[in-house]
């Protein structure tokens, strides 16, 4: 299955402002709803770089996209945007970033990806399948304490070390290798959740740990500041309040004097805000929500890169 909705669409070509014959990049391509938008709005002269570590996305993308000479769609992790827009800009200026994070609708409701514990497959997890290793992989390795870190830290789920326990015991006896049988597990031992499936935190935990998804936004996060122009926007979507945390942190740090300096009656340079936070952040109106479910925990946050500013002179008075 191909077919996904993006969030908040509108809300992020509000904040990235495209206009005609910019060039855009977007991190994670998914099936290509936002880039499709992007390339609506810069025009003929226009163009995106998208890219995206799920080999079924770009395959699906360049059946969707093979008549569009503007987009160029390659497969690379996101945390390696510096190195691939370097490689593949061409002197243009990068006018925006876009970071859509978490899972998409396809790999969700491909039972074989081993992301759902709605419906029973190969316990995988990998949004590349050629690289790293699988969800069943790591839970054969790790120790109790590991599993239960990872369920606590990535899924903030309370019963972690009731969870990792029970998973460390039926492992004993058999390989926990479908995704059925780890919700099974995980359902016995947390028998209550508001409203949620009670393998929710623990699979979404599991999924993060596997792709390293914390430390490759960190790395992009980076990166893309580094390849924006000045005037430059990052626009990051977020379904998870850790990935949100850290993308509000990184936007207020670039936005604020370093605290080493602050309050000095001369500023640094290399001290000043490097970019400013573009709006408040941004969630799904009722009219999306109706239309698609998923964007209900989609947070949208945007920041400009500065340009370098002459040294601030502040009053002693």
């Amino acid at each position: 299955m191909d077919e996904h909705i993006p969030v908040l669409v509108e809300e992020v070509l509000e904040v990235l402002a495209p206009s005609a014959g910019d060039f855009f990049v977007d991190g994670t391509f998914g099936r290509g709803g936002h880039t499709a938008r992007l390339l609506e709005a810069i025009g003929p002269s226009g163009s995106v770089l998208a890219l995206d570590r799920d080999p079924a996305a770009i395959e699906a993308g360049r059946r969707r996209f093979a008549a569009e000479p503007r987009l160029e769609l390659l497969h690379a992790e996101f945390s390696a945007l510096a190195t691939t827009v370097a490689a593949h800009a061409r002197g243009r200026a990068v006018r925006g970033v876009l970071l859509d994070l978490g899972v998409s609708s396809p790999q969700l409701d491909e039972a074989e990806r081993g992301f759902s514990f709605s419906q029973d497959g190969p316990l995988d997890m990998r949004m590349d399948p050629s690289r790293s290793e699988s969800a069943a992989g790591w839970l054969a390795r790790a120790t109790e304490r590991e599993i239960a870190d990872v369920i606590y830290e990535l899924g903030e789920e309370r019963f972690a070390r009731r969870i990792a326990a029970a998973i460390v015991a039926a492992r004993s006896e058999t390989p926990i290798t479908r995704t059925a049988a780890l919700a099974a597990i995980v359902q016995r031992a947390v028998r209550t959740r508001d409203g949620k499936h009670p393998a929710t935190r623990s699979f979404q935990a599991i999924r993060m740990h596997v792709n390293d998804e914390v430390g490759q936004l960190r790395t992009a996060l980076e990166a893309a500041f580094a390849v924006l122009a000045v005037g430059g926007r990052l626009a990051v979507i977020s379904f998870h309040s850790l990935e949100d945390r850290i993308v509000k942190q990184f936007i207020r740090v670039k936005s604020s004097v370093d605290p080493v300096f602050a309050g000095l009656p001369v500023i640094p340079l290399q001290a000043q805000p490097v970019m400013r936070e573009v709006g408040r952040k941004r969630r799904a109106g009722e009219a999306e929500l109706a239309r698609n479910l998923r964007a209900r925990s989609a947070v949208l946050r945007c920041a400009e890169k500065l340009a370098a500013a002459p040294v601030a002179v502040r009053s002693l008075l």
